[in-house]
């Protein structure tokens, strides 16, 4: 006979939650970065300031849990409607829009062509950086949307068509006839299987039609951008050679273009965003910039994109020092919090170095886009750092996050501590326009321009000897830099390592001229005198507890 208690049953003390971390939400993830509140003003963006804080209070509550929500409910294709019709549609979340609501409410997409006050990149990517850490996947079409207006000047006619639709503030979802549309979303289509980032390789053919600058597209592209968009920049081949083109999805009369999608990519990351293989079968197009002329055409789409992912990347790993920094203010072991172990702090303060570097050399590139229009220095800081920055950066960032994620250790690596995410996400950033060996070589390519006289490589030594006298370490791997930069024709084998370099060597000068001195000296410490591979290596007389001090989120 089984036996029958007669107590009633204890309470499931098994389940009294101690000893773990308040949730990090309900925040202000502008005014918890430091780093980027004192960039913003320095860099030429103090107007912004209080923009930038209601920001940073919105992206830090709600669409915390969007950006949980959208990559758990994926998008998906929808090629027929139910009568067999073919509709190439893509149905997201309902937290997909909301993101896209919000964001372009909050002018990401815009800011920086909208603005009538100074310094409008550096306030808008102090925005970008602060909101993209609450999701990465809906900055893909916010950022081409951005990076798509300087493009389309270069064909005044279609820029006074798209421009004002690109820039509005209104999310509109809906597939509908341009007319009846206020704002607009853009995305590219320039990868084909046989080509990837060599576009020159491309096969898919523009004819022209009897309208002046129209063409019909046919071809396949291996990757489209953000299907969903109302406007393309897509390369094809016309006869004059490669060119660019604007093709809208809906035809000025209401009509489909002839635009097929034929499925969406099962990719790594970036789930909560579609990216698609797409057929074009006599679409119509109008020609962007001159015939042949396609990849000058779209260089500056690219550069701004590329810029994109540098801001991206800094967010990524300022979220991830956020929660790292967080998770061990609270958590307990071996009888103290593990923000006081002398091994863990080490490694937050290598993330935090990381982290503060990397937007640094973010919001100076802003500046730079924004002095470029009537200051030549700028511009070529600007042609020269994107692609620095862009190969450094982006690289760092996938280590950045797995270090993070550890410091969580088994929490971090579950889904509901968005951290897996946050690693899956951080590969696009180096991937997308331009992976590491592409960007290496752009670098070199500009270098070797600028030795038949444009002086490049003199506004970037310009940039750093605004630090001269200020650290020797510096100024030793400055000097050790201008040696291996004397024969720019030799470069390619060590193409990686330069470049690298030439990251740390900016980076280390904009940290002495502008970071607390802890974070100035450490990095110095670390990155240019031979430091440990690993994060937590810094070496001894840093000093740990005012950096880590500096990146962690306040109690409230």
């Amino acid at each position: 006979m089984a036996h029958r208690l007669t107590e009633p049953a204890a309470p499931f003390h098994t389940h009294d939650v101690a000893n773990q971390a308040p949730p990090l939400e309900g925040r202000n993830l502008f005014e918890d970065n430091a780093p980027l509140v004192e960039a913003l003003e320095r860099e030429g963006g103090a107007w912004a300031l209080e923009r930038a804080r209601e920001v940073g209070a919105a992206w830090g509550g709600e669409p915390l849990r969007w950006g949980f929500e959208a990559n758990e409910n994926p998008p998906r294709l929808k090629a027929f409607d139910r009568y067999g019709n073919r509709i190439d549609e893509v149905e997201f979340h309902r937290a997909w829009h909301d993101l896209m609501a919000l964001a372009t409410r909050h002018e990401l997409h815009s800011l920086a062509w909208t603005a009538s006050e100074p310094g409008a990149h550096v306030a808008r990517t102090a925005l970008y950086l602060t909101a993209t850490q609450a999701e990465g996947g809906f900055a893909c079409p916010i950022t081409m949307t951005f990076a798509a207006v300087p493009a389309l000047r270069a064909q005044p006619d279609l820029a006074a068509e798209w421009e004002p639709r690109l820039t509005a503030t209104r999310y509109d979802p809906v597939l509908r006839r341009p007319a009846d549309k206020a704002g607009a979303l853009c995305g590219m289509a320039m990868t084909e299987k046989q080509g990837g980032s060599d576009v020159r390789a491309n096969t898919t053919i523009a004819r022209p039609l009897d309208g002046d600058g129209e063409y019909e597209l046919t071809g396949h592209k291996w990757f489209c951008s953000a299907p969903m968009c109302d406007l393309f920049l897509v390369l094809a081949q016309a006869p004059a050679g490669l060119s660019c083109f604007a093709l809208p999805r809906i035809l000025p009369d209401g009509t489909r273009n002839a635009f097929a999608l034929q499925r969406l990519k099962d990719k790594l990351g970036n789930r909560s965003n579609a990216s698609s293989e797409i057929e074009l079968h006599g679409a119509w197009a109008q020609l962007v910039g001159e015939p042949g002329r396609g990849v000058p055409a779209i260089i500056e789409m690219v550069g701004h994109t590329r810029l994109d992912c540098v801001i991206g990347t800094a967010a990524g790993m300022r979220w991830g020092v956020a929660n790292a920094t967080w998770h061990a203010a609270h958590r307990r072991a071996f009888g103290r919090r593990l923000a006081d172990q002398p091994v863990m702090r080490n490694v937050l303060a290598d993330l935090a170095l990381e982290s503060e570097a990397a937007t640094a050399l973010a919001m100076r590139l802003a500046r730079a886009y924004d002095e470029a229009p009537h200051d030549e220095r700028a511009a070529q800081l600007k042609r020269l750092g994107t692609a620095i920055a862009k190969y450094w950066v982006c690289k760092r960032g996938p280590g950045h996050a797995f270090e993070a994620l550890e410091c969580l250790g088994g929490n971090g690596y579950v889904e509901e501590s968005g951290m897996p995410r946050l690693y899956r996400e951080m590969p696009l950033q180096s991937i997308w326009e331009g992976s590491g060996n592409v960007m290496a070589l752009d670098v070199l390519r500009a270098l070797r321009r600028g030795a038949g006289g444009d002086g490049i490589l003199e506004a970037f030594f310009d940039e750093l000897d605004e630090a001269v006298g200020a650290d020797a370490r510096l100024d030793a791997f400055a000097a050790a830099l201008r040696d291996q930069l004397a024969d720019p024709a030799a470069l390619e084998p060590r193409a990686r390592r330069v470049v690298e370099s030439m990251a740390l060597a900016l980076q280390g000068s904009l940290l002495v001229r502008h970071a607390p001195a802890a974070v100035a000296d450490a990095f110095c410490a670390a990155r240019l005198s031979g430091g440990g591979l690993q994060y937590g290596t810094l070496p001894a007389g840093a000093d740990l507890e005012a950096i880590v001090a500096r990146h962690t989120p306040r109690a409230r």
